[in-house]
């Protein structure tokens, strides 16, 4: 039999008072709520308890009552929850273990489906809750910590809230075509692969919103060149929000959007990024990237990938600093505060301490109408690139005004050829590229 690879030290992490849920379990206890006792349940053995804890969530459906379940520790998998029930925890703690690696249970279609103060774990391929074609479910003041994900979601809709998710082996959240998820007020750390990952099997709408959550120490286990890692990863996802999340010690980015559209990452704090903090890679349109503070990263901001159809994003009103001079998870990752490369305006950010580039304007031939302006950069390496290689069937347009770079910096605005700088001063040169226009910037 499994038992959780997690204490109850760790797992509830100041959550003990919560799980007490005084306001459901009133309601519960006053509309007469069912008792697994009364269908076989037995707190004195550590055997399978599925099939008493399914009896009692057969009659919850049935007498459309509240499921309540006792304190204690019970072994049970492969649960089948109804869509339209409520099950919650005792206020002295309720565990439920997977056994022999399965789901500790699976929410099939319904609304309304609410799970509150209970502590899953013990799945190690799969999910310790599957949410299944539900729509409308609550998990609140929940824990997990099995080997594999806490919960996984498909085809649901679902409130996540104000749960724990500790030293699960792949990711806290997964969601495949999920149809909205408000992920919010969660604390997840020491994950193997990732934090949240928003999922899509084709691009389309999800609406997901991933806000206020603290996320913290994820590892790239399933390794990779950014797959894993991430605290934050939307895959084909569209008009998903990021927002208002304390971000830390991932092994590659806090925020990670491939291919998503109208997606809003904003008003974040990320710390400790391996790899590029946030990143707006591949097919991704329609990004906003605005108020986040990054503090720790191998690179800063990441908006790119012209070649594979990424354009259209703002870049304002960031904080960048504490720029490492190099990657531990990938060495081609270079050290640049902001980079950008096509239909993107980067305004009024504030940059300090990077061992190389402030902010980039392309690489080679991908560049198309990127506006750098406003922005106040300090102890930086280089103020500015623009990369100059001519590019006309692309657009390659550039435009760098208003920008105040501050001492420190061996060049304040320089061309580039790929890796190589062609002109050490834009400001001067900018007439030999009918392209770039450079104006009204300050070099100290």
């Amino acid at each position: 039999m499994q038992k959780l690879h997690f204490t109850r030290r760790q797992t509830l992490t100041g959550l003990a008072v919560l799980l007490a849920a005084p306001a459901i379990v009133g309601r519960a206890a006053a509309a007469d709520f069912i008792n697994p006792f009364d269908y076989g349940l037995n707190s004195e053995t550590e055997g399978d308890q599925s099939q008493a804890i399914q009896a009692a969530i057969d009659a919850a459906v049935t007498s459309g009552k509240d499921l309540l379940l006792p304190s204690g520790e019970y072994t049970a998998q492969n649960l089948q929850f109804a869509g339209n029930m409520r099950v919650i925890g005792s206020s002295r703690g309720t565990y439920l273990n997977s056994l022999d690696g399965a789901p500790v249970g699976r929410v099939g279609a319904g609304v309304g489906f609410v799970l509150d103060g209970v502590t899953l774990g013990g799945a190690v391929d799969t999910a310790d809750l599957l949410l299944e074609e539900c729509d409308e479910a609550t998990i609140r003041n929940c824990s997990f910590g099995g080997r594999g994900v806490g919960i996984g979601v498909s085809n649901a809709a679902a409130t996540v809230e104000n749960c724990d998710f500790f030293g699960l082996g792949d990711a806290a959240i997964h969601s495949m075509n999920g149809k909205g998820l408000m992920i919010r007020g969660n604390r997840i750390s020491e994950c193997g692969n990732a934090g949240v990952r928003i999922w899509r099997s084709e691009h389309g709408p999800d609406r997901s919103i991933i806000t206020g959550n603290r996320i913290s120490k994820i590892d790239w286990k399933g390794g990779g060149n950014g797959q894993n890692g991430n605290g934050v990863n939307v895959y084909r996802a569209d008009e998903v929000i990021v927002s208002d999340n304390v971000i830390s010690d991932c092994a590659f980015s806090a925020v990670r959007v491939n291919g998503g559209h109208n997606t809003q990452i904003r008003g974040n704090t990320c710390t400790n990024s391996g790899e590029v903090a946030i990143f707006s890679e591949f097919e991704f349109s329609g990004s906003i990237v605005a108020n986040n503070i990054i503090d720790g990263a191998a690179s800063g901001i990441d908006i790119t990938n012209l070649d594979s159809g990424g354009y259209l994003a703002t870049c304002t009103g960031n904080i960048v600093r504490n720029i490492t001079p190099k990657s531990a998870v990938n060495p081609d990752t270079v050290p640049v505060g902001v980079y950008a490369e096509a239909d993107t305006v980067v305004a009024n950010n504030t940059i300090e301490k990077v061992p190389g580039i402030g902010i980039v304007a392309g690489f080679g031939p991908f560049l198309r109408n990127v506006v750098i302006t406003g922005n106040v950069l300090s102890e930086v390496n280089i103020g500015i690139g623009v990369t100059v290689v001519q590019a006309e069937s692309r657009g390659g347009a550039a435009r760098v005004t208003d920008n105040l770079i501050g001492k420190g910096t061996t060049h304040g605005i320089v061309g580039m050829e790929w890796q190589k700088i062609v002109s050490d001063d834009l400001q001067r040169d900018a007439g030999n590229y009918p392209n770039i226009t450079v104006s009204d910037n300050t070099v100290l």
